[in-house]
């Protein structure tokens, strides 16, 4: 009997365990990024320590709801509003209405890399964050006041083209680094960047592991880059609607898988930020400091194949990625509509110009000829 006793209180403690093992692989962190030029967060205390207070999943999906200008949930109960008003700016006027939300799966507090001074989330507003068992919701209007980009649009070097050598060297070149190509094969370089901690990143593309986690860091940077461009390109429109920025990156996983969570993962992480740090400052060119950031890490989600934060629409649901806002045909009627207009105005102008002119001669010649008539 004692036995029976002692062998279910062990089974017992052996459940305790796995469940709280569990309940902590889904925690991790998320840090809000401000505006460099129009604060939109509040600032973080003097003392400059990190950020040490939790929020719930939920209550980050209202923030990005709230900084994109529209209301949170109507479920959003008091403890959690306070919270949200601890990170964000009072003012509701005062809002970016464009949010960058980035999920990086694979490492759950990046606190050791966040310590050199020129990291992109030295500055940034830090919360632990605990994911749950179900996602959370950003709940957005109809389409026609909010513009849902996706950045996952992945880049594989074994299909895509345009992922090459020259892709590399590229990306070395403007991280400051170098890429030394195999001539006898491609994709069979060394790849080295110099990071902010001093330590140099050599990454060797005939490896598997290596050569997907620059591609997907040339995914992310592409996808960024262009929406830089087509911002930049709509700038003159007279376009009025938010704009969400919703990506995930997995690249640190696989090095994790390959290497562990220390060295070259840890470097991994390193060099996501600094290359985020890049896009971001570019982001805040492009929009002229009305964006902000929310980067959320996690090192176990509750499921690998899905975003944490889903985007709910109340009315009309119409997401769209990233190529297909690029050739969205609604754009190009306006543009053709707007263009048509134009013309139409300025032959009507034209137009009323020579009339004027015609008019006037021919009142000149009417004048002439009955003067004659008078004098005759």
């Amino acid at each position: 009997m004692d036995c029976r006793i002692s062998k279910g209180f062990s089974l017992l403690l052996i459940f305790s365990l796995l469940f709280i093992q569990s309940r902590a692989g889904t925690s991790g962190s998320v840090f809000f990024l401000d505006s460099l030029t129009h604060p939109f967060l509040r600032p973080r205390s003097s003392d400059g320590a990190m950020e040490v207070d939790t929020l719930l999943l939920p209550e980050v999906g209202a923030a990005v709801s709230v900084l994109l200008g529209f209301a949170p949930s109507a479920t959003l109960s008091a403890a959690s509003s306070v919270k949200l008003n601890e990170i964000l700016m009072p003012n509701p006027f005062e809002r970016p209405r464009s949010v960058l939300v980035l999920e990086v799966r694979g490492v759950e507090d990046p606190e050791v890399v966040v310590e050199h001074d020129n990291s992109l989330l030295h500055s940034a507003i830090k919360r632990k964050v605990f994911f749950g068992s179900d996602k959370a919701e950003i709940l957005l209007p109809g389409d026609d006041q909010v513009s849902v980009v996706s950045l996952d649009e992945h880049l594989s070097f074994d299909l895509d083209t345009n992922c090459n050598d020259k892709e590399i060297s590229d990306f070395a070149s403007w991280m400051g680094g170098s890429y030394v190509a195999n001539e006898l094969k491609s994709l069979n370089g060394e790849l080295t960047i110099p990071l902010a901690s001093g330590a140099n990143l050599n990454l060797h593309m005939s490896k598997k592991a290596d050569r997907e986690f620059i591609a997907s860091l040339l995914s992310l940077t592409q996808n960024i880059r262009r929406v830089v461009e087509m911002h930049q390109d709509m700038s003159g429109s007279m376009q009025n609607a938010a704009e969400l920025l919703t990506g995930c990156f997995d690249g640190i996983k696989v090095l994790d898988e390959q290497y562990g969570s220390g060295g070259v993962g840890l470097q991994g992480v390193e060099l996501l930020l600094t290359t985020l740090s890049k896009m971001f400052g570019s982001l805040q060119v492009a929009y002229k400091g009305q964006i902000v950031g929310v980067v959320s890490f996690s090192g176990t989600p509750p499921s690998s194949s899905e975003k944490m934060l889903d985007v709910i629409y109340t009315s009309q649901p119409t997401t769209r990625s990233l190529e297909e806002v690029e050739d969205s045909p609604d754009l190009t009627a306006t543009i053709k509509v707007a263009l048509v207009r134009k013309t139409l105005a300025w032959i009507t102008g034209i137009i009323l110009v020579v009339s004027t002119l015609l008019g006037y001669l021919l009142s000149s010649e009417y004048a002439t000829d009955e003067g004659h008539s008078v004098v005759f």
